[in-house]
């Protein structure tokens, strides 16, 4: 079986509140669910129907067995998920409170297996040659998965679709300004570039969407993504750029949203739509993992975004 997308970074085990609306210490119980950036999309990208693979890391435990199997289940290929001696899965706690954008405890002390990614651990034929390639900014937050991430970019030499996930957390650097640095300089070896206004100003230096799209332009990307919330999100290309509206729906939980509307993305350009067309399908795509609870298991089919498109 041919892979089309290959995700690389973070991978977990998401900890939900079975009681929401209430602070973690008032919380009796959590449903366990598979999360990290990387790792959904991945598997966003499968519930469209795209064969997909993550190169990630986990711990040697039963939560890194929990991990491949999830994946394999969801019809994401495990092949690329190594094991870090040592280490342990990292776990992520959801507060749930507010549940549009709910706080989030990271458990990946000393170091999450993913950021110890080194040249052994990458397929490189694979790298060169699948149709899409999606990194992450956190990807670059610490050695060695740093220079290993800058090595799949020169090697990968920005065949199209390369894809840059901005995914600034900033819990994972040590400041801001060394965010910008290491994030920002990715943007000379991709073709697609995708964030939100916050985000997009740690890469580029302004929040203003025109302005840092234009500026990603001038790095060479050929499509840029500005998520805007609300306000909905634009695309830019040099050709032009176009503002589309966002789906309202219910919020049950904002996780998890915006990698749904990136394995929509993988999705649509792999299907060679336009950018409207792709940003409309992501939107919904994203409405609908935000009306849910859980992120990888709340990720969408084909017919329920077609569904919530017709309406």
């Amino acid at each position: 079986m041919t892979l089309e997308a290959l995700t690389i970074g973070r991978v977990g085990v998401d900890l939900y509140p079975e009681q929401s609306g209430v602070p973690l210490a008032e919380v009796r119980s959590f449903a366990k669910s598979l999360g990290g950036t990387a790792t959904n999309v991945a598997v966003a990208a499968a519930r469209l129907g795209r064969r997909s693979a993550v190169l990630t890391k986990v711990g040697q435990d039963g939560f890194g067995d929990y991990v491949r199997s999830a994946l394999r289940e969801f019809g994401v290929r495990a092949d690329h998920v190594g094991t870090a001696e040592h280490l342990h899965t990292p776990v992520v706690f959801c507060a749930l409170d507010p549940p549009e954008d709910p706080p989030l405890l990271f458990y990946r002390s000393p170091i999450a297996p993913d950021l110890t990614l080194g040249e052994d651990d990458v397929p490189w034929e694979v790298v060169r040659q699948v149709p899409l390639l999606w990194v992450t900014g956190t990807g670059v937050c610490t050695e060695p998965a740093r220079s290993t991430q800058r090595k799949i970019l020169e090697h990968r030499a920005r065949r199209a679709e390369t894809v840059l996930d901005l995914d600034y957390r900033p819990m994972f650097w040590p400041d801001r300004a060394t965010a910008r640095r290491e994030i920002g300089a990715l943007l000379d070896h991709v073709t697609v570039a995708v964030g939100n206004r916050t985000e997009a100003e740690v890469a580029v230096g302004s929040a203003d969407p025109d302005e840092a799209a234009r500026r990603m332009l001038e790095r060479g990307v050929r499509l840029a993504i500005i998520k805007m919330g609300g306000d909905g999100v634009l695309v830019s290309t040099p050709d032009g750029s176009w503002r589309v509206a966002p789906r309202p729906v219910p919020v049950v939980c904002g996780l998890g949203a915006g990698d749904g509307f990136g394995g929509a993305l993988v999705h649509g350009l792999l299907s060679g739509w336009d950018p409207v067309r792709i940003a409309h399908y992501a939107n919904a795509a994203g409405a609908l993992v935000a009306s849910r609870l859980a992120c990888a298991d709340a990720m969408p089919t084909g017919q329920e975004i077609e569904e919530l498109l017709s309406r």
